[in-house]
Parts: structure tokens; C-alpha cells; sequence
């Protein structure tokens, strides 16, 4: 379909489809920019904050679990609606926290949201993508990214003018909710899928078409859970291996991270057209090699230029990746389309929270650019798996 054969409408949708991503990725960064402030008023230590987090992040799993069902049932732009409203409001719950029971509470509920909206906000991609006819996927996420620049600077600003935590996150949910009744209306709006029918002497095929589909689903989930992993292992542990390895400045240490996010923000807005023009796993295969050569690099060089060409050959190597899967898992057909993606979505985050984790309990044995390798073998295996985000005919 060309540009000019794309109504309005559907401009309009996905339009509003980058909105929710980008506004996803601004509440976040708000949060993140204001922790020193919010754990130093609420009394948490360091290590405290360790599980807080731990606790927000098992809101965000409960809220991908329920929210694929939902979004199966009811429709994702419902689904989008709820989940934005949710994730605006809760958004100031971290800035009104007192003690550190009261945050704990107020990070459940916005990691709860934040979990849900990434399934349905990525449902309703899927929708859009697949009346586009052309892959967009890698575009949206890429806003997600710009989001969290965004938010950044902003919470930048308000610190800058003095502003507390409470006043520039009650401006965030305000903000949050006019974008969230802007968007809505403007989202595809998809009627759930129907309640699928089978022969009752079909019995045999249907458990075959079932158990294919849930391998399906495992292998898109566990490509998605080393995708994942590699990603927050750079974003987490770039600029301290640079640090450790080349004992450079803290500045120095910064570009790793700088290189690695730029490239991968670069990528999302690439890797559509990549991707239109090789095919999805094209993406996925050589993204994984050229990461695993990223990492191969880091692992090797004793010079910091060189270093930080392998950081950002990981961040374009891992940025196409992901929304590929998402995409196929969101097209695997069937009333349960958003529930599948919410496994893949849940299996994958699982992967961004362990990687990191691990790193950290193999780095107090091992030197952190060892531990590298790791990375380094699950891209491989990535790359040898890639045929499974083959498009369904």
C-alpha cells in the first residue's frame, strides 16, 4: 500500500499509536531522574531501593499477564485506554511517597500499569502495522526511546528550576491524562476476537495446532528473553566494563552508554524499512551476529574508541530485534493474539531483569568484560533461531 492509498484515519491511529509510546517512555524517565530526590525523602537506602524496584518490576509482569487476556476480550484500544490512565496516575504516586511503604505501594501500582500498557500499546501496533501492510513496529518502539530522552530533559528542567518531585510529576499525570483522551479516539478500533470453533472429530489437529503454537510462542518468548538480557546488560554494566577494563574517566566511562542507546534508538528508526526491504528475519539474524560481534569487540579491545564501536555495534545489532518478535507474535491469528504476545512480552522482561542480575553475581567473581560472554553465546543462538519470526502465511 503507498502513502497515498492510506486514509486518514489510519494516519491518525498511528499517530496516536506513536503518542502512547512516546508518553509511556516520558512518564518512566520522569520517575527515574527524580530517585535520588524521592529515596532521599523517603528514607530508603540504596540496597532498600534494590528491592523496590525488584517489586516494581513484578507489578509490570502481573499487569503483561492480565493485560493480554484483556486486550483479547475487550479490544487493546480499551485496553490502552485503561492502561495509559492507570500508568498517568500513578506516575505521582513516587513523588507523594513518605516512608518506604508507602513507595512500595505506589511502585506496584505504576509498574502494574506500566507492564500493561507496553502489551496492549504494542496489540494495538500490531493492528495499525497490519492495515499499513508495510512493517512500522521498530518506529513505535524507537518513540519509546525518544520518550525517555524527552522525559529526561524535562525532569532535567524542573530540577533545574527547583521544582519538587510532587509538582513536576502532578504536572506529568495532568499531561499524561489530556494525551491519553487526545489518543484514544484516534486508535484502531478492533472488535475482540471471537471465540474459535473446531469440529469435535478434529480433536487430534487442534491439539497439534495448540501444541505448535505454544512452542511457537516459547521460542518468540525466549529470543525475546536474550534480546532483552543483552540489552540490559549494556544499558546496565556498558560504562562500568569500560571503566574497569580501560580504567578510564567517569566521562570517558558515559560515551559506552552513549554510543550503545544511540545506535539503538538509530536502528528503531531504520530497521522498518530494513525490514520491508529483507524481511523480519533478516533483522533478527544478523542483528544478533552483528551484536555478538559488538560484544565480541568490547570483549577484545584494549583502546576506548574501539571499545565504544563495539558498544554501539550492540546497540544496532539489538535494536530491530524485539519489535520483530512482538510482531509476529501479535499475527500468530486465533482469539488469543494479545494473550500470546503477553507471554512473549513477559518472558522477555524476565530476560531484562536477569541479565543484569547475573552480571552483577558473576562480576564480584570474575572480571565484569568477562562475563560478556555470556551475551555474546545467547545472540549466537538468537541468530541460528531466527526462522521462527518467518512471517505467517
Amino acid at each position: 500500500m503507498s502513502s497515498a492509498q492510506i486514509d486518514h484515519r489510519l494516519r491518525r491511529a498511528r499517530a496516536a499509536v506513536f503518542a502512547a509510546f512516546t508518553l509511556s517512555g516520558v512518564l518512566l524517565a520522569l520517575w527515574v531522574v527524580h530517585i535520588p530526590a524521592i529515596i532521599g525523602r523517603t528514607g530508603v537506602s540504596v540496597s532498600m531501593l534494590s528491592v523496590l524496584v525488584l517489586l516494581m518490576a513484578a507489578g509490570a509482569l502481573v499487569g503483561m499477564r492480565l493485560a493480554g487476556p484483556a486486550a483479547d476480550r475487550f479490544g487493546s484500544r480499551t485496553l490502552v485506554a485503561v492502561a495509559a490512565t492507570v500508568i498517568s496516575v500513578t506516575v505521582l504516586g513516587p513523588g507523594l511517597a513518605t516512608d518506604p511503604v508507602t513507595l512500595a505501594i505506589a511502585l506496584v501500582c505504576f509498574g502494574f500499569g506500566n507492564g500493561a500498557l507496553d502489551v496492549s500499546m504494542n496489540a494495538q501496533a500490531v493492528q495499525v502495522e497490519r492495515a499499513y501492510r508495510r512493517p512500522i513496529m521498530s518506529a513505535f518502539h524507537a518513540m519509546f526511546s525518544a520518550g525517555g530522552f524527552l522525559g529526561s530533559l524535562l525532569g532535567a528542567a524542573a530540577q533545574h528550576a527547583g521544582w519538587a518531585p510532587e509538582l513536576t510529576l502532578t504536572c506529568a499525570t495532568i499531561g499524561g491524562l489530556l494525551i491519553t483522551a487526545a489518543l484514544v479516539p484516534q486508535l484502531v478500533s478492533e472488535s475482540p476476537s471471537p471465540t474459535e470453533h473446531y469440529e469435535t472429530d478434529a480433536s487430534s489437529r487442534l491439539r497439534t495446532e495448540r501444541h505448535d503454537r505454544t512452542r511457537t510462542v516459547l521460542t518468540l518468548g525466549g529470543i525475546a528473553f536474550v534480546l532483552l538480557l543483552a540489552e540490559g546488560v549494556a544499558a546496565d554494566w556498558s560504562a562500568l566494563q569500560v571503566r574497569e577494563r580501560l580504567g578510564t574517566s567517569e566521562a570517558g566511562a558515559a560515551l559506552a552508554f552513549g554510543a550503545f542507546s544511540a545506535t539503538m534508538t538509530l536502528g528503531r528508526f531504520l530497521a522498518d524499512r530494513v525490514s520491508a526491504a529483507l524481511g523480519p528475519v533478516a533483522i533478527v539474524r544478523y542483528g544478533s551476529l552483528l551484536a555478538a560481534a559488538g560484544f565480541v569487540v568490547v570483549i577484545a579491545s584494549p583502546w576506548l574508541p574501539l571499545t565504544l564501536l563495539g558498544w554501539a555495534m550492540c546497540g544496532l545489532g539489538l535494536a530491530g530485534g524485539v519489535p520483530q518478535i512482538f510482531t509476529t507474535a501479535g499475527n500468530l491469528g486465533g482469539s488469543k493474539a494479545a494473550t500470546d504476545m503477553s507471554r512473549v512480552f513477559t518472558i522477555g522482561y524476565l530476560g531484562l531483569l536477569a541479565g543484569p542480575t547475573v552480571i552483577g553475581w558473576l562480576a564480584a567473581i570474575i572480571p565484569l568484560t568477562a562475563t560478556l560472554i555470556i551475551p555474546l553465546i545467547l545472540t549466537l543462538a538468537c541468530a541460528a533461531a531466527a526462522n521462527t519470526v518467518t512471517p505467517k502465511k
